[in-house]
């Protein structure tokens, strides 16, 4: 891959800010940075750690209905 210099980032960062302007760029920073920080933590997981395929085993579900009487 190429080396990228001082103006090359320069120019990538002004496309940035005219692309999402100055009010949203903080914002869109820190939603890229959540999403690599779950990725992250997602692949160094180990594989005994995850969660069982049917859910995490907490019973969630209503109870079952009775039935209803005439």
């Amino acid at each position: 891959m190429a080396d990228l210099g001082l103006s090359e980032l320069l120019i990538i960062v002004a496309v940035f800010v005219l692309l999402f302007g100055s009010a949203r760029l903080p914002g869109a920073a820190r939603s890229v940075g959540r999403s690599l920080r779950i990725f992250r933590a997602e692949v160094t997981r180990p594989d005994d750690a995850s969660p069982p395929p049917g859910g995490t085993g907490d019973r969630d579900e209503p109870p079952p209905a009775s039935p209803a009487s005439p």
